[in-house]
Formats: structure tokens, sequence, C-alpha cells
């Protein structure tokens, strides 16, 4: 029967146990799948202008997740290992301080977590590198000693990543193919999945394989049934295909990646909703870019997920700027600014400032246009090249409109100066758009030689890849500039290629047009609609509240009439049913004192008991010293063991006071100081001494009793000891008097001979002396003596209120 018991017992903790770890591993697979769809907007929203790693890091923040769990997947289930949670609080130091200490497994899992916290940490810098290479080595020694094939993978593919992040693109390509052909070898899926999904996520975007690697990857978890890591495939193939220019693909990826978040219960989908509103706007599907751009901003208020707000009422004033309401577009801009400066800043929110400028500049507001950039562009400097870039094409253009020509070229010099630092593949479209206004302006201003200079550099970069780049610009400054240069032949093909662009713009231009009226159209309409609709309802409504109104009056009088009855019926009843609770609750009442009075003797019996032993033992103590009194020699050493009697029956007296008296809380002075003092004459043998006392009726608690009388018994005992010669007219007075308002004096003086320098006793280190002081302080009062036929010392202190007392 124990066995069985026990069996059970271990089978429902490995259940829970299993329970946990699931748990914990789904939390995680969501963690991660929530930061990649995070971190691969950011990067892409950004055009290259943070690296990949930043972009995971601020999504990182902005969920306050641990930035180590986008890379550590393979190594990191969930389950506590040490040294982890010191990283998660930034502390590496002390992980690498743990690292030998932890068992073989322990240690390459932590080995391998400190060096992805330095390989991938925002602005890596050289020292960083090489720390996490020495842990790579580190966990792969270790790894190769356990010859586990799991841990050699793991630390070759972190050490594949390592190589990536350190530029060595050849050699890390050279691991990452080496490690998928390992893991193919053991036609696992997972592992092969595994694999080939980092392979591919350590690809440049531009690279053409990187999509294909990653869509077999894909294949694979959906074989696996793991729904997570599709979508974090899926996501990992969208920005390849938009970057290098397969939009209407992208858009149904994206379609595709709507799905699959809602089954994996995803509900940060604005990230993607905003991205296909992207892609609709440049297509110029003014309708379905609004609809998704408005469900990007219900899921971000749904999530309350504002950390990167400004990107998506950037793409809403967008929507609103194409469609010629200008006005909203500027308060989205500016609701895209204001929620910058309250969260996270991205990078992204310096678009809406581009694009309330070009609102300003579609109304031909150039002056206005040009004053907001200035003001702006001072207040908040733009951070990098690409931003620099676009905020000096737009001065160009302003100037130019007003005709101040040799600003604008310098504008435009300044913009070509940025444009030429910028290098990612993202960021083709804006150099060439806007290269193609400078070229154009060179062709005004006269200057050929410059402009074919710029539209040559258009040309080189837009061969690969020319989505979102519209040539016409282009074709119409290498139309001015072959006629400029004579060139009358090249300049008639270029003028032919800009009028079929022209047109094909044109038409572009119509259909925008038409969806822009459809639009408005529709939504006038509908407003209009809205407000027919609401007044019919108004009628309605009035019409439905006068007969109610009829209806209500009859029927509530006979309603009225029927409650009254029930109410007088009730009424009745409630107070039968009351007097027959309050009779119960005075029971209960009665019952509850009864307990609480006994509760009450019994505390009082127990404290009393308490003081009664405490009494005892004191005595005991007395007794025992006394004892040991008989077998001492030294008179010093008798004396002492004298006043520590003296002291401990100061304070065996409080207590058998207390267990005597029905007051177990209070002392009453005037019995308690007669009594202290009576013993001390019998124990000095003091009968030649004339004690006079004078106590007001006080009663103290009981800390301040003790204390008081201790004071006492010091004072009283170094009189009868020093202050006598003779044994006539000897004198010691003791008042304890009400000073004021809840304020006490001790006074205790004798007419003894005195004492030659009062402020060496003051500043005495004596036993006697020092405890004085030092009760004194405890009683929080002053004390002075004075030396005036005799010693007189003087205490003043506050009686403390005794709680107790209040209470009952």
């Amino acid at each position: 029967m124990k066995k069985i018991l026990l069996h059970t017992l271990l089978y429902f903790f490995s259940i829970t146990s299993f329970c946990q770890n699931q748990t914990t591993n789904l939390k995680l697979q969501k963690n991660r799948l929530l930061i990649q769809n995070i971190g691969i907007y950011l990067h892409s929203v950004n055009q290259g202008s943070i690296d990949i790693d930043s972009a995971m890091i601020l999504a990182c923040k902005a969920q306050k997740i641990p930035y180590t769990l986008v890379n550590d997947e393979g190594y990191n289930d969930g389950t506590y290992f040490p040294g982890n949670d010191l990283i998660t609080n930034n502390f590496i130091r002390g992980a690498e301080l743990l690292l030998p200490r932890l068992k073989t497994i322990e240690q390459i899992k932590l080995a391998l977590q400190i060096s992805n916290a330095y390989l991938f940490r925002a602005g890596t810098k050289t020292s960083d590198m090489q720390n996490a290479l020495l842990y790579i080595i580190k966990a792969q020694k270790i790894a190769e000693k356990t010859k586990i094939p799991k841990w050699i993978f793991e630390t070759k593919l972190l050490l594949a990543k390592y190589h990536f992040q350190a530029k060595n693109t050849k050699l890390s390509s050279s691991i990452f193919a080496e490690l998928v052909k390992t893991a193919r070898k053991t036609k696992k899926d997972k592992l092969i999945a595994e694999a080939i999904e980092n392979q591919g996520t350590f690809m440049p975007n531009d690279n053409p394989k990187k999509a294909v690697i990653l869509a077999e990857a894909m294949q694979l978890y959906k074989k696996l049934d793991d729904k997570e890591k599709e979508l974090v495939s899926l996501m990992k193939i969208i920005p390849v295909h938009f970057w290098t220019g397969n939009m209407e693909l992208a858009k149904q990826e994206c379609l595709t990646s709507l799905k699959l978040q809602k089954k994996v219960g995803l509900l940060h989908t604005q990230y993607t909703e905003t991205t296909i509103s992207y892609i609709e706007l440049l297509h110029n599907n003014l309708r379905s870019s609004l609809y998704y751009a408005l469900k990007s901003v219900k899921s971000m208020e749904n999530t309350k997920d504002y950390a990167f707000a400004d990107s998506f009422y950037i793409r809403l004033g967008n929507i609103y700027n194409q469609t010629g309401y200008c006005e909203d577009a500027l308060k989205f801009y500016q609701k895209g600014i204001e929620f910058n400066q309250k969260e996270i800043n991205a990078g992204t929110w310096y678009k809406s400032f581009f694009g309330a400028v070009r609102s300003l500049m579609n109304r031909d507001k150039y002056s206005e246009a040009l004053n907001y950039l200035l003001t702006n562009s001072k207040k908040y400097p733009p951070k990098n090249n690409l931003d620099n870039m676009i905020l000096n094409e737009q001065k160009a253009i302003c100037y130019e409109r007003l005709g101040r020509l040799k600003e604008a070229e310098f504008a435009y010099q300044k913009m070509e100066f940025f444009s030429k630092k910028l290098t990612s593949s993202e960021t083709i479209k804006d150099i060439a758009n806007s290269s193609s206004m400078m070229a154009l302006f060179y062709t005004k201003i006269n200057k050929p030689e410059k402009a074919r200079e710029v539209t040559d550099r258009i040309i080189a970069i837009t061969k690969k890849n020319a989505e979102g780049f519209n040539r016409r610009i282009l074709e119409l400054s290498l139309f001015k500039i072959d006629s400029l240069n004579g060139d009358y032949f090249s300049s008639i093909k270029h003028f032919e290629n800009y009028t079929i662009l022209q047109d094909s713009m044109d038409d572009i231009i119509k259909n925008r047009e038409y969806e822009v009226l459809k639009f408005q159209f529709e939504t006038t309409a509908k407003e209009q609609n809205i407000k027919l609709l609401k007044k019919q309802s108004n009628l309605q409504i009035r019409e439905l509240h006068t007969s109610k109104l009829l209806n209500i009056i009859s029927i509530s009088s006979l309603f009225l009439l029927l409650v009254i009855i029930i109410l007088l019926y009730n009424r009745s009843k409630i107070k039968q049913k009351n007097n027959i609770r309050l009779e119960q609750k005075e029971k209960e009442i009665n019952l509850k004192n009864i307990k609480l009075q006994r509760l009450v003797e019994e505390k009082e019996w127990l404290l009393k008991e308490i003081h009664h032993r405490v009494k005892n033992n004191l005595q005991t103590v007395i007794s025992l010293l006394n004892s040991q009194s008989n077998y001492l020699k030294d008179d010093l050493a008798i004396n002492t063991i004298k006043n520590s009697q003296n002291r401990i029956y100061a304070m065996s007296l409080i207590h058998q006071k207390l267990y005597r008296e029905n007051n177990l809380s209070t002392i009453d002075m005037p019995e308690y100081c007669n009594e202290l003092v009576d013993y001390l004459k019998e124990s000095f043998h003091s009968e030649f001494i004339h004690f006079e006392l004078n106590i007001d009726p006080i009663e103290l608690d009981i800390s301040q009793a003790i204390a008081l009388g201790l004071i006492i018994n010091e004072v009283v005992t170094n009189s009868i000891k020093y202050a006598f010669k003779d044994k006539e007219n000897c004198e010691i007075k003791i008042a304890l008097l009400n000073d004021r308002e809840n304020y006490c004096i001790l006074i205790i003086s004798d007419n003894g001979i005195g004492i030659a320098d009062i402020s060496e006793l003051e500043h005495s280190s004596s036993f006697g002396m020092t405890l004085i002081k030092g009760l004194s302080e405890t009683l929080e009062g002053t004390l002075s003596i004075e030396n005036k036929n005799g010693v007189t010392f003087k205490l003043t202190f506050e009686k403390e209120i005794n709680q107790t007392s209040i209470i009952l």
C-alpha cells in the first residue's frame, strides 16, 4: 500500500513539474514571438538607421523582456539554470564569477548566455566581441568533453553568429552550412529547422537565397505543428520581399501572418496591419490603406502597447495627407510627435515631423513649412543620416519655391553629403527620389555637369532595386542635361521616356483623384446618412417617449397601489423578523461578552503569574548574590555585590507590587518609594539617618517606575555611603512631584558634606553615575546636580501615557 502511495505521489509531482515546464516554455515562445514581431518591424521602419540587434533591444525594453531571449532559444527552454537571473539583471560580472562553481551542463548554458549577452548588446564594442568569443570557446571546450551532440551543435551555432556580428560573413556562412549539413544527417526535422532558420536569419535582406532558406524552415515548422516558429520564419521572410521590390507578395505574406497571429493568440497585430496599410498606400488603395491603419491603432489601444505609437499615427497622417485632409493629417503627425516625447524613441517619430512639413507644402505654404522646419530642427536635431538627408531635401525644396536659389543649392549639397553616407538597400528609394529633385534643380540653375554626376549615381544604385522609385523626374533631368550639352538625339529619347512616365503618372494621379473623390464622397455620404439617421431616431425616440409616458402613468398608479399593499404586509413581516434577529444578536453579544470577560481574566491571571515568577527569580538572584558574598574577602567585591542586590531588589519590588495589586499596568509611586527606602535603611543599617519622603499620588508605567526606582536606589545609596561623616542630624529628602501637565520632577537631597567639584561628578565614568545618566536618557528627562548644603539631584521627565489603560 505504501509503495502504491509513493508511486502516486511521484507521478503527481512529475506531472505538475511537467505542466509548469510546459507553461514556462509556452510563455517563452510567446515572448520571443512578440520580440521578433516588434523588432523586425522597427528595423524595417527605420530603413537601416538602426541595426537589427538595436531594434530587438528596443522591443525588449518596451515589453520589459530580457534581450538575451532573442538568441538563446537553443539552450534556454525556460527551466532555471544558475546565473541566468544575474544576466537578466545586467550583472554579467556576477555570472562570470559563478561559472567555475557550476556543474558541466550548467557551465555550458551559462557560458553561452554570457557570450550571448556580450554579443548582441546595443553598440557592441571590441571588448564585448572579445569577451563573447572567449566564452564561446569555453563553452565549446566543455561541450567537446561531454561529447553530447546537442551542446556541440549549440556552441558552433553561437560561433557562427559571432562571426556574422564580426563582419566575417564567409566564415559565418561556412559554419552555418556545416551545421545544416550535420542537422540533415540526423533526419530530425526540429534540428534541421533550427539550423536552417538560423542560417537564413543571419543573411542580409538583399540576399535572394534568404527567403528560400527561411521558407524551407517555415515548412518544417508547419510540419512539426510549431505555429509560433512557423510565424517567426514568415515574419523574417516578409522584409526580404518588401525591400527587394516584391511588394504584392510581401502584402500577401502579411495577410497570412495576420491569420497565424490570430491562431497563436498574438494580440499585437498592429505591426503587421500598419505594414499592409503602407503597401496599400503605395499602390493608391486608399480605402484599404485607411482600414488597416485604423485597425493598427485599435490593436495598439487594445494591447495598451503605446511604446511606438508615433509610427501608427504617421501612417494615418500620410493617408489623410494624400486624400487632401491636410488639417487632419497635421493632427495625427502632431499626435505621433507627442507620443514620442512620452514613450521610447525608436527613431521613427522624425517622419511625423517630415509628414507635417509635406502637409504644409501640399497646400503651397512654403514659407510656413520652412519656418516649421527651421524651428523644429533646432529643437530636435536629426539623429541619423537618412533624417538629415530628408531634412535638407525639404529645406532645399522650400528655398527653391521661394526663389532663394543659393540657399537651396547649399541645402542640396548638404543633402548629397548625407545621402553618400547611406549604404543600406532600405534607403535606395529615398536616396534616388531626393537625388532626382537635386539633379532637376541643377539643370534649372544651368549646371549640367553637376546634374550629370547626380543622375549617374541614381542610375547606378537603382539597377538592382527600383521599387518605390519614380524615374519620371530622373528622365526629365536627363532630357534637360542632354539639351544643355547639345546631345539632342539622346535628349529626345529621354523626353519620350519622360512623356510615357508622365502619362502613366497622370493616369495614377487621375486614379488617385478618383479614389480620393470617391473616398471623400463616401465619407461625406456616411456623415449625411449618420445625421439623417440621428434625426429619424430622435423623432422615433420622442414618439416612443410620449406613448411610454402615458402607459407609465396608467400602469404606475396601479403598480403604486399594489406596492403600498405589499409594503404594508412586508413591514409587519420585517418587524417580526427583525425582532427575532435582534433577540438572537443580543444572545450572541452576551455570549461573546462572557467569553471576552473570561479571556481578560485569564490574561490578568497570566500577567500576575509572570510578575510573580519574575519577582521570585529576582529574589533567587539576590539570594545567590548574598551566598556568593559570604565566600568573598575583598571589600570592593562585597560592596559591588551589595549594590547589585539593591538594584535587583528595586526591580523585584515592582514585580511584587504588580503581582499583589489589581492594576497590572501602573505602579503606585508613594507606596513603592516608601517600601524601597525602608529596604535601603534596613540594608545599610542607617537608623541614624532621617528620611523625609514627599511623594505625590503618582502612578507610572512599569518601564518608567523601574528606571526611577534604580535612580532612587543609586542616589540614596551614594548619600548613605559618602554624604555623612557624623551620625548626628543626618537627613535625606526624597520628593516626587507633579511639575506641570504630564511632567514629574524627582528631587533627592542630603545635608551631608557635599562634593568639592560638581563638574567632576557630572563627567564621572563610574558605574553608578553612568547608570543614573543612562536611566535619565531612557526617561528622556533632564538631570541636574547642585552642591548646596549637601548634594541635590533633580530629574524632570514626562510621564508616559499607559496604552493599556486607554484601551481598557
